[in-house]
C-alpha cells in the first residue's frame, strides 16, 4: 500500500497549464482578500466542500471552521473544492494530483482531510476528491501512513451512507469539536500510536462517531441492530451542542472571493437553532437548542466584517432570522450604522407572522433585496399537519406590508408530496398565489411599483432522519410529477406567477441517501465508477448509472425512499443521540395524522429532549 508521499507544490507552469484548460480559473486560484497564510505550523488540515467554489465559498459552516482551525497554533487549515468536470479532465490528462487553495498541496499529504457533508447528492464529489487525489476510497484500507478522512455537516446525522469511507464522523456543532479533534490526532501522531489506538481515543470525544467500531446486522434484506466492536466506543455517541453562541468564534477576516459566488455578501449569524417545531425539518430538530447572540455583538461583528471586506450587503442569517428575540432593535441600528457606507441589509426566508412592516419600510432605505416567505403548503389543514403555525391572513398581511414598503415581487417556498396530502392541498398552492397577486394589484397604482412578480418554487418532500416525518414514505415520481402538472394547471391566469419545481427524480435519490444504511456505500461507490458526480446538477445526474449501482449490489430504490416504515422498527440512524428523543418524534408524528399543532417552544418546554431539556433548554 503506498502511503503518503512528501509535498510537492504545484510549479507555476503546471497551474499555467491547468488554468488554460478551465472555464472559470478563479475557482481554483486561491490568494483571495483576507486568506490565511502561515509560514510556520506542524499540522495540516484539508477543509474539504465537495461541491463547487461559488458554493462551498458562500457557506457559513465552513467559514467559520477555517477561522476556528487558523486561530490554532501551529495548525495550517487550507480549502479544496470539487473540481468542475474540466478541472477533473484536466488534472487527469497532466497526472496531477487536486490541491488547495492556499499551498498548492495535494490532499493526500495532510494530517486530516474533512468534508462538510450538507447534501445527500454531493457524496459522489466526495469520491471524486479522494480519487483525485490517490486516497483509498474506504477507511479499512488506510494505515496510519495516510490522512485521517473525517466528515461532519447536518448529513451526518445519518452516517450510515457514507459510515465506511469515513474514519471518523463528528456530529453536530464544530467549533469546540474539531480544535479537540485536531489535538487527539495531534497528539496521537507526536506519539506515534496505532490507527485503532488514535480512533479509540477519538470515539472519547462528545460528537464523534467511528463507524468502525460499530457493525449493523441485516435480518432478511433489513436493518435490524447495530453491534458495538469496542467497549472504549459509546454505546450512542451524543450530537455536541456549542452553549454559548455569543462567545463563540465566528467567521472574522471573511474571504472575499475573485469571482461571484451563490452569497457573495458578509453573513452575519444572529441565532442558531429554531424554536417553531415545523415537522418536516430536520434543521429545526438537529440544531436546537435555541442559542443567540446579543445584539451588541452583532453590530460589533457586522462592523468589522463590512470593515475588512468591502461588501456593500449584509445578511442577517439563521433558519428563523424573523424569530430572534432583539430583531426589531437590532435591524434599524445596523441600518443606520450601515447608511453612510451605502451597506443594505437583507433577511433570509421570512416567517409570515413576523411583525415587519416598520423593519421592511427601514430596509428599503438603503436598498430592496429580494423578499422570501415559506407558507410551505396551500391549505390551513396541511399547514396544520405540518406544524407549520401559521395562517393565510399572516401571509397576506406579511405581503402587503412588502408591497405597500415599495417591494414589487416575492417568492413563496412550498413543498408537495407531504404525508396525508390530499389535490386539494396542491391547488390551494395556487389559490394562495392568486391571493397574493390580488393584495398587490388591490393597491392604488401610486402606491405600487412596477414588474410585479410572485415566484412559486416547490420542492418535492423527502422524510428525514430525525423529523417527525422520518417514518414516511416517499410519494413515487409519477405522483409527483402528476401534483406538478396540477399546480401548473391551476396557477394558469394568476397575474405575475412563475413557477419553479425542483427536479422530483433527484428527490428520490435524495430520500434513497437521506434514510439509508451502511449498504448504500457499497452503491455510492459503484455509482461513481459508473461516472456519477455533481448529482445535484440536472445536467450532470445519470440516473441510469444509479440504477445500474443499485442492480449490482441487489438493492432497490424503492425500498429506501418509498416504504413507510413501522414506528417500532429499528432506524439505522438511531445508532446516534441527536438529542431529541424517539419517544417525542413519534407523538409529533401522531399529532401530525391528527392535524393538531405542538406549541412554539417559546412558550414552554415541549420536552423534545426528554429529560435533558431542563439542561439544553437554560442554553
Amino acid at each position: 500500500m503506498r502511503g503518503r508521499e512528501s509535498f510537492v507544490l504545484l510549479n507555476t507552469q503546471v497551474m499555467d497549464m491547468l488554468l488554460s484548460r478551465v472555464e472559470k480559473p478563479a475557482r481554483y486560484i486561491g490568494s483571495e482578500w483576507n486568506m490565511e497564510r502561515k509560514e510556520v505550523y506542524d499540522f495540516r488540515f484539508a477543509l474539504c466542500f465537495p461541491d463547487v467554489y461559488e458554493i462551498g465559498m458562500s457557506h457559513l459552516g465552513s467559514r467559520i471552521l477555517y477561522r476556528v482551525l487558523n486561530d490554532m497554533d501551529g495548525v495550517y487549515c487550507e480549502r479544496c473544492y470539487a473540481p468542475w468536470t474540466d478541472m477533473e479532465q484536466a488534472l487527469r490528462e497532466l497526472h496531477e494530483p487536486l490541491f488547495t487553495l492556499e499551498t498548492k498541496s495535494p490532499l493526500k499529504g495532510f494530517d486530516i482531510v474533512g468534508f462538510s457533508l450538507l447534501y445527500e447528492m454531493c457524496y459522489t464529489n466526495v469520491l471524486t476528491m479522494l480519487d483525485l487525489s490517490g486516497i483509498p476510497f474506504l477507511a479499512s484500507e488506510r494505515d496510519e501512513s495516510w490522512p485521517l478522512i473525517v466528515a461532519g455537516g447536518p448529513c451526518t446525522v445519518n452516517p450510515e451512507p457514507i459510515a465506511e469511507i469515513m474514519d471518523a464522523i463528528l456530529l453536530g456543532d464544530g467549533e469546540e469539536l474539531e480544535p479537540e479533534l485536531v489535538e487527539c490526532v495531534r497528539t496521537a501522531k507526536r506519539e506515534g500510536v496505532s490507527k485503532r489506538t488514535l480512533l479509540e481515543r477519538l470515539s472519547e470525544i462528545e460528537g464523534v462517531y467511528v463507524p468502525s467500531f460499530y457493525r449493523p446486522v441485516y435480518e432478511n434484506g433489513r436493518y435490524v441492530r447495530t453491534e458495538r466492536l469496542s467497549e472504549k466506543a459509546p454505546e450512542h455517541p451524543v450530537r455536541r451542542v456549542v452553549r454559548d453562541l455569543d462567545h463563540a468564534t465566528y467567521i472574522g477576516r471573511q474571504l472575499v472571493p475573485h469571482m461571484q459566488i451563490v452569497h457573495d455578501r458578509v453573513a452575519v449569524e444572529v441565532m442558531r437553532g429554531c424554536t417553531r417545531g415545523c415537522r418536516f425539518c430536520q434543521a429545526g430538530y438537529i440544531y436546537r437548542p435555541v442559542r443567540e447572540r446579543t445584539k451588541e455583538t452583532l453590530l460589533a461583528q457586522t462592523r468589522d466584517l463590512v470593515r475588512c471586506t468591502g461588501y456593500d450587503e449584509v445578511s442577517l442569517l439563521s433558519l428563523s432570522t424573523g424569530d430572534y428575540s432583539e430583531l426589531h432593535a437590532l435591524l434599524p441600528r445596523i441600518i443606520d450604522d450601515m447608511a453612510e457606507q451605502k451597506v443594505s441589509v437583507s433577511l433570509p426566508s421570512l416567517r409570515i407572522d413576523s411583525i415587519l412592516k416598520d423593519d421592511l419600510e427601514k430596509m428599503q432605505t438603503v436598498r430592496k433585496g429580494g423578499l422570501t416567505f415559506a407558507p410551505e403548503a396551500g391549505t390551513q389543514r396541511m399547514r396544520d399537519v405540518i406544524n407549520k403555525n401559521v395562517t393565510e391572513d399572516d401571509l397576506l398581511r406579511a405581503v402587503t406590508d412588502a408591497f405597500t414598503a415599495g417591494w414589487c415581487g416575492v417568492k413563496l417556498y412550498f413543498m408537495i408530496g407531504l404525508p396525508t396530502e390530499t389535490d386539494e392541498d396542491i391547488t390551494g398552492i395556487a389559490d394562495l398565489a392568486r391571493k397574493v397577486s390580488n393584495c398587490f394589484y388591490r393597491l392604488p397604482k401610486d402606491k405600487r411599483g412596477s414588474g410585479f412578480r410572485v415566484t412559486v418554487s416547490v420542492s418535492t418532500f423527502v422524510p428525514k432522519p430525525w423529523t417527525a416525518f422520518q417514518w414516511c414514505a416517499q410519494n413515487r415520481q409519477e405522483e409527483i410529477v402528476r401534483k406538478q402538472q396540477l399546480l401548473k394547471t391551476a396557477l394558469k391566469g394568476v397575474r405575475g406567477a412563475e413557477l419553479h419545481c425542483h427536479p422530483s427524480v433527484l428527490s428520490v435519490l435524495e430520500a434513497v441517501f437521506s434514510r439509508g444504511d451502511r449498504r448504500l456505500n457499497a452503491v455510492l461507490i459503484d455509482a461513481y465508477r459508473n461516472g456519477c458526480r455533481f448529482d445535484s446538477w440536472a445536467e450532470h445526474f445519470k440516473p441510469d448509472a444509479w440504477a445500474a449501482a443499485f442492480e449490482a449490489n441487489g438493492l432497490t430504490m424503492d425500498e429506501y425512499a418509498h416504504r413507510e416504515r413501522d414506528m417500532q422498527e429499528p432506524l439505522p440512524w438511531e445508532t446516534i443521540d441527536a438529542l431529541v428523543t424517539v419517544s417525542y418524534l413519534r407523538r409529533e408524528w401522531a399529532r401530525a395524522q391528527e392535524a393538531r399543532t405542538t406549541k412554539d417552544c417559546r412558550q414552554g418546554c415541549n420536552g423534545c429532549f426528554g429529560e435533558r431539556c431542563e439542561d439544553y433548554c437554560r442554553i
